[in-house]
Formats: C-alpha cells, structure tokens, sequence
C-alpha cells in the first residue's frame, strides 16, 4: 500500500516539474518574439523616391497607311475604237494633258450636219425677224422659226460635248500606271484604262483610342518610319473624322507628308509616333508605387520614419510611370516597395533609390 503511494507521487511530483518547466520556458520566450514583432514591423528597409518636377513628353506609337493624294481608274465616258494613246507607262502627266484618242469620225460627221441645219435655221429666224417686225407674218410663226433655231442650236452644242469626250485628259498631274488597253481596242465607260496617282505629297491615314480623342488637333506634327527606310520622317495632321468608330472605339486622323522624290509609295505600312502634349514640372511616379483602392488611388508618402497613405489624382499612364495630378508635391518621398503589406502609420525604415 505504501509503494502505491510513494509512486503516485512520485508521479505527480514529475507532472509538476514539467509544468513548471514550460511555464519558464514560454516566459523566456515572449520577451523575444516582442522583439522580433516589433522589429518586423519597423527594421524592415523598403524602397523610396524623392519626387522631383521634370518635364513629360506624351506620346503614342500607332500603325498608319501611306497613300496617294489623288488617285484614280482612268475609264472612257463614251463607248468607241482607241485611235492613238498618249503616254508612257509610269511616266509623269500633267494636269490636261490628252492620254487617249477615242475615233471621232461619226461624230465630226454628225457635228458637220448639225451645223448646216442650225445656220439655216438661223437664216430662217433672222428673215422671220423682219416679217415679224413689218407685221408680215403672226407671233406663233416667228416664235416657231426661233424655237426650231434653238433647237438645233442645242443639238449642235450636245454632239461638241459628246465630240470633247473622245479626248481622255488626264484631271491632275501625277504618275500613269500599266496599261491595259492597245490602241484598236474597243473601250466602254467600264473599261479599266490606267491607273493615276499623284504622290506628292502623300496621305497618311491611321486611329488612335477614342481616350487620346481631345488631345489631337488639327497642325498636331508627328514622326513616321516605313518599311525598309529607318529614317525619321515628318507628317501633319491636316484632318479629322468627327466621330469614334463605334466597332474599334477609335478616331480616324489624317496626316500630310512631303514627297519630293517619290520614295512614299501608297499602300505602304507607317510607324507612327504621335506626340500629344508637353507639361513643365510635372510629378511621375513609379506605376509599382499607385496602389489602387475603392475610393481611387494612393501611394505611401514616408513622413517621420512612418509610412503614411495618401490618396492621390492621376492622369496619364506610361509603360513606366504614372502622371500625378493631385496630392503630391516635389521633395515628398513615397514607398516603392513591399506595398502590398503596408498600412498606414506603420514605423518604416527606407532606402532611397535614385530614378532612372
């Protein structure tokens, strides 16, 4: 009975002892793991900038599409034989220049029979004229001599136009293509002659996001670059659609660039650099430093070895930066890093990095 005992407290003299031993043990702990908290929460150095005013040049890349400043299917108006042709392929025309003869021999003959009938019927009104004025004849007879008069008078004049079409001008100087008639050939008004394209200067026609639509206008300068040509070349906006494109949410602009040597050809594919606006002393700020939240934005300004959240305006988004409208000024300093675990009024250490 008395081993019974001696080992039941032996027993509870253990559990005590163990008991104890945790206790003191958790004790010594839990000053440290304050410490370890506490330095956590403030030894922890994080990223910062010092905001500066610089200057921000705005822009946007955009493909475009040269092309001509005129350009047309030369076709005939009238129906009939190529007597002669003109030009040279890919030769250079002027304005009014004759690039086809279409055979006129009906109508010449047409036009000397007209002529014939009108001069007599003019004789025949000009007689009719003084009968009428010695009260020789009525006022029905006279006006019949001098409506046939101009009746023939008009027929006259409509086979010159029909005469005049026979002659294929050309309506602005340019540069003619290959063509695709001979002279013999039987032409109608669907029959494709030749292209004419004027290519100086050149069109350059390209969209922007609808987001960019107010801060172009018409004089906006841009730089180009084409295919095969690495060279930086200068265009104006000279023209813009009045409305979005409700399918692609863009706007259409056109530009005008100079051509002198023929080098631009149309159909050929630009890179476009559009600049939209310049601003003196603006504030940027890292993309990585906007947190958004549910009210807007904000960044973390460190203030007195704290981080304090503020919220801020923006404006304009780069690949890298953010332009602020509100809520910063030059010298504050913001937190670039490790945001996502940042509350406001937090003690903070930081490491100022020097902007690119």
């Amino acid at each position: 009975m008395m081993i019974k005992y001696i080992v039941y407290t032996l027993v509870a003299l253990v559990l005590a002892y163990l008991i104890f031993n945790r206790i003191s043990s958790d004790s010594k702990k839990k000053p440290e793991n304050n410490k370890t908290a506490q330095s956590k929460g403030a030894g922890t150095a994080l990223n910062g900038i010092i905001i500066k005013a610089e200057k921000f040049d705005n822009s946007i890349s955009v493909s475009g599409s040269i092309e001509a400043n005129e350009q047309i299917k030369l076709r005939s108006e009238i129906s009939g034989l190529v007597r002669d042709i003109y030009f040279n392929e890919g030769s250079v025309v002027s304005k009014g220049a004759i690039l086809i003869k279409i055979d006129d021999r009906e109508l010449k003959a047409q036009l000397a029979q007209a002529l014939t009938k009108e001069k007599l019927a003019f004789e025949v009104e000009r007689r009719s004229s003084k009968l009428f004025d010695a009260e020789a004849i009525s006022q029905e007879e006279y006006d019949n001599s001098l409506a046939e008069f101009k009746s023939l008078q008009a027929q006259t004049q409509l086979i010159k136009a029909q005469l005049s079409k026979t002659e294929i001008r050309a309506p602005f100087s340019g540069k003619i293509g290959l063509r695709s008639i001979s002279v013999g050939a039987y032409i109608t008004p669907t029959t494709d002659i030749a292209n004419l394209v004027s290519v100086n200067p050149v069109k350059i026609d390209f969209s922007i996001p609808e987001k960019y639509a107010k801060r172009v206008k018409v004089g906006s300068r841009l730089d180009f670059t084409v295919a095969g040509n690495k060279k930086e070349m200068k265009a104006t906006v000279y023209a813009i659609e009045p409305a979005i494109d409700v399918n692609t949410r863009t706007l259409l602009l056109r530009a005008r660039a100079e051509n002198p040597n023929g080098d631009l050809l149309p159909g050929t594919f630009a890179n476009i650099k559009l600049p939209l606006e310049s601003i003196d002393n603006a504030i940027l700020v890292p993309t990585e430093a906007v947190v958004p939240v549910l009210k807007g934005k904000q960044v973390f300004v460190y203030k007195n070895g704290k981080a304090i959240a503020t919220d801020v305006e923006t404006d304009i988004r780069t690949d890298k930066d953010v332009l602020v409208t509100s809520g910063l000024s030059v010298g504050d300093t913001i937190l670039t890093s490790g945001l996502m675990s940042l509350r406001s009024d937090q003690d903070v250490k930081i490491k100022i990095v020097q902007q690119k």
